[in-house]
């Protein structure tokens, strides 16, 4: 439970308006609840800090999107996203880290009396659909900050003999224009040399990359990601103030993503152990997608809840389009076990089955 500091420390920071302080404070509680094992509680007291915060304490002011225009044009886009890092599903470890890292961000001045700075360059790294480009989205949203996003695959390929030209002009945008950098599957760039076709190219772009890294002292959040951990150079990792590994999400995760998708929806009938049985193997991206068909199907058959089998045949759908195979247990599981409601489920084997209802 909270201390009685801390309940004085809310209580005034509220009505005090001071939102910051009562941010801060809530994350403090959120992590000692985490501590203390109540991860549910903590991840409740995190999205409501989050969620609380209003639109004029997240930045003092909003910085206008200049279009890219010329050459820049060509490999980097620019949006304002909506998203808010409390949309990301992810272990409250890395939304710990993330969540300082826009108090960092909007303390600058305070850190910078001290002779401190906010860690500015984070790399993500973990499987495709995990939440690393969506959480470059959040950290935009949080900060109010344009997103830029740079397209590397286009600027390597299009660009092979000028890249590290092509890089100044970004890392310049950067230093000029306030915003978060989206550095996209970083490792087309990065990776280890000696697999490509002009290893002495490959090198002097990477070092060209790490220079530009290096002297980058502007108010911009600079955000790398990459599915490829494991083939970039020791050099590139050393340049990031954070490295935050992403991983396929566990049960409670699953979970998690389920209902913030769902949230419209009944799912209080809903057989949680067979549901997230059936998605292990599966990214968040993956799961919301699943999600996202079930709710649809419900609305197009006029109902208001949604029932395992429906989601269980969306979450097998997801898992045969990745390649993952059916389960065939989870799925008999579901379709067994709701039969008795008269609902439409699949049974492996035996195609569709309806009960019909009592006369």
């Amino acid at each position: 439970m909270a201390s009685a500091q801390q309940l004085i420390g809310l209580v005034k920071s509220h009505a005090e308006g001071d939102s910051e302080r009562f941010f801060d404070l809530a994350m403090q509680l959120s992590a000692a609840e985490e501590q203390k094992g109540h991860s549910r509680l903590a991840e409740q007291l995190r999205q409501w800090a989050n969620a609380g915060q209003s639109p004029s304490t997240r930045i003092p002011k909003l910085t206008p999107i200049a279009a890219p225009r010329g050459d820049l044009a060509l490999f980097l886009a620019a949006s304002y996203p909506t998203e808010r890092l409390v949309d990301v599903i992810l272990p409250a470890p890395i939304s710990d880290e993330l969540a300082h890292i826009v108090i960092e961000m909007k303390r600058r001045e305070k850190l910078e009396k001290k002779g401190l700075k906010p860690r500015r360059r984070l790399l993500l790294s973990g499987p495709p659909g995990t939440g690393k480009t969506l959480t470059a989205h959040g950290m935009a949203g949080e900060l109010q900050f344009p997103l830029f996003t740079v397209m590397l695959h286009g600027l390597i390929t299009k660009f092979m003999g000028e890249t590290a030209q092509k890089l100044k002009l970004v890392f310049d945008t950067v230093k000029s224009t306030r915003g978060v950098y989206l550095f996209d599957e970083i490792d087309a760039l990065a990776a280890s040399r000696g697999d490509g076709n002009d290893v002495g190219e490959a090198r002097r772009v990477l070092n060209s990359f790490l220079q530009f890294l290096d002297e980058d002292t502007g108010p911009s959040v600079v955000i790398a990601t990459t599915n490829l951990a494991e083939i970039l150079d020791r050099a590139v990792l050393r340049r990031f103030d954070l490295v935050l590994s992403y991983e396929l999400p566990d049960a409670n995760s699953i979970r998690q993503a389920l209902e913030h998708r769902l949230i419209g929806f009944s799912t209080g009938r809903l057989s949680w152990k067979t549901v997230t049985d059936c998605a292990i193997g599966l990214s968040i991206a993956d799961v919301v997608a699943a999600a996202e068909d079930a709710a649809r199907r419900a609305v197009l058959a006029d109902r208001e809840s949604i029932t395992t089998p429906t989601l269980v045949e969306a979450l097998e759908r997801r898992r045969s389009l990745q390649g993952l195979g059916r389960t065939r247990n989870a799925t008999r599981s579901a379709a067994l076990s709701l039969e008795k409601l008269g609902e439409t489920a699949p049974i492996p084997g035996k195609g569709r089955r309806r009960r019909s209802p009592p006369k």
